[in-house]
């Protein structure tokens, strides 16, 4: 029998990709089996009801009213408050309900509807959306621009980079499976759009159909903000790469920047035209997108602002536009450092790195940040994992640990561990594969890892063994947290006080890899090689 060479050893087959797709697919049914956000929960519910909700009023009321407060449509009550792309979303869905149980959406008597076969159909709904729009990205990314940007580096592969591999850690990511298919939500949607929309800039080089993408991603979140200040700069300064020398060099800018702007007004315009018969349609909608009035965050979410809460009382002390004054200038602060050295020292990967740094900046500091929104970082990282696995590991657990107090809301528990394990067997099988002497908890042992994607670099083996301690004293920390926010009771003047203890660890953690990934981000080449081979003109 003769010994397969080393590129044929890492080869994509049908047969390794296919049951590590339908293991993670497997793991998302069964997460949906549990309860969902507001179950049973009079008299608002979750967001299970708001979703339904949406389906029930776009079906039933018109479509000039939707982000208006009617009689038929109370926005106190879970009004839409999503771009169109949702609302339309919400409308299709809403039809195919309409036809299968009218009862599920009929107007206000729907309200708090629980059946359970409405249950399995809405469980239906995000499974199939997840498939078409996310889980397909996710394949042709791991399958070509890992191939390509292995490529342009020439390092030799991991096991990480085998397309197998890297497609089911993707998939098998456990916030997105929790939030989506647990709390129930269609991140999916806006994360699929946004991760097709790299993939046209990182493996296809298109950007028309990136821009189209992105702005539809945009259009079914608003919070996919947190991404499009490195789109703008690594599109805007494409613009300039190949630029012919001599006369008509800004005619040949001005010519690709138009190209962009064109699509971008025009899915603009396509999206919003039925919302664009009075400016008081308009303006009603932007207001629904964007309501100062909330606050400068909901619960206790992971960022600076709500650890500062806890010295400062940030929501009596100062106004909500002030608050968003000084988040807009923090946020900048700590994104435009990323953008900048994109713009001057352009390459695919540092897009990516990009990505995470602008988007993490926008977590910790921005205004009216979510628990939720710590996916729009995650998935950057996940796309991240094949190049540094032991640190994105480690991001990826505590930035689902970070959700634990709205997952434990929805008695989301047992999947929370479940998932977590699966993931880190996953990995930790992963490694043994490249190294067969390696333990189960070698993932604990940072130096392995990187001696594993990084064979030929220089000994670090200080600063390894000083990340590896931290890291087991993180997940310790991860596990006694969990432990005490479920069995322990809080003093009575404290009832917050282990969803704040694990705000603040978490937001600890952040910082800490915000800096680390710009480091990566600053300390990556100037430029790859396919950059400048854009075709003239």
């Amino acid at each position: 029998m003769t010994k397969k060479s080393d590129p044929d050893r890492f080869n994509v087959t049908k047969e390794a990709l296919l049951p590590g797709l339908l293991f993670a697919l497997l793991v998302r049914w069964c997460v949906a089996a549990y309860p969902y956000s507001g179950y049973k929960k009079p008299p608002m519910y979750g967001d299970y009801e708001a979703q339904r909700h949406w389906q029930e009023i776009t079906v039933h009321t018109p479509i000039s009213k939707w982000y208006h407060n009617t009689t038929q449509n109370d926005l106190q009550y879970w009004g839409l408050d999503y771009p169109p792309l949702t609302a339309y979303h919400s409308f299709l869905m809403g039809l195919v309900a309409d036809w299968l149980d009218p009862e599920s959406v009929r107007l206000f008597a729907s309200r708090g509807y629980e059946n359970d076969s409405h249950k399995t159909f809405m469980r239906w709904t995000v499974f199939l959306s997840d498939i078409y729009f996310y889980v397909t990205a996710v394949l042709c990314l791991c399958i070509d621009a890992e191939r390509i940007l292995g490529k342009e580096l020439k390092e030799p592969k991991s096991v990480f980079k085998r397309t197998d591999i890297s497609t089911t850690l993707f998939l098998l990511y456990p916030g997105l499976i929790l939030i989506d298919h647990g709390h129930f939500q269609y991140n999916c949607v806006s994360l699929g759009l946004f991760l097709w929309a790299t993939f046209f800039i990182v493996a296809i080089e298109n950007d028309i159909l990136a821009t189209i993408f992105f702005v539809l991603a945009l259009n079914y979140k608003q919070m996919e903000l947190y991404h499009a200040l490195p789109f703008f700069v690594y599109l805007l300064r494409k613009c300039f790469i190949g630029m012919p020398l001599g006369r008509g060099k800004l005619s040949h800018v001005v010519n690709r920047f138009n190209k962009l702007a064109v699509a971008v007004i025009s899915c603009f315009v396509i999206i919003w035209y039925p919302f664009m018969g009075s400016w008081e349609n308009v303006f009603q909608l932007v207001h629904r997108l964007f309501p100062l009035s909330r606050g400068i965050f909901e619960d206790k979410v992971s960022n600076v602002w709500c650890v500062v809460n806890v010295f400062i009382k940030l929501k009596t002390v100062y106004s909500n536009e002030e608050m968003a004054k000084t988040c807009l200038l923090f946020t900048a602060m700590a994104a435009v450092p990323a953008c900048l050295d994109l713009f001057f020292r352009i390459n695919k990967k540092k897009f990516v790195l990009c990505l995470i740094n602008v988007s993490l900046a926008f977590f910790l500091f921005s205004f009216q940040v979510h628990e939720k929104t710590i996916l729009l970082v995650a998935i950057p990282v996940c796309m991240h994992f094949p190049e540094d696995p032991f640190m994105c590991c480690w991001f990826l657990l505590v930035s689902n640990f970070s959700m634990l107090p709205l997952l434990l809301k929805d008695g989301l528990l047992i999947p929370f561990i479940a998932t977590n394990l699966i993931y880190l067997s996953f990995y930790s099988i992963c490694l043994k594969l490249s190294q067969p002497q390696s333990g189960l908890f070698s993932f604990f042992n940072a130096n392995r890892v990187y001696k594993i994607i990084y064979p030929s670099k220089k000994d670090k083996s200080m600063l390894l063994s000083l990340l590896s301690i931290n890291f087991f004293f993180s997940v310790i920390g991860m596990i006694w947290l969990t432990a005490m926010t479920v069995f322990v009771e809080p003093p009575q003047q404290l009832p917050d006080l282990f969803p704040l203890l694990i705000s603040v660890f978490s937001c600890s953690h952040f910082l800490l890899f915000l800096f680390y990934f710009y480091y990566q981000q600053f300390n990556l080449p100037v430029c790859l090689p396919t950059i400048h081979k854009l075709k003239r003109k």
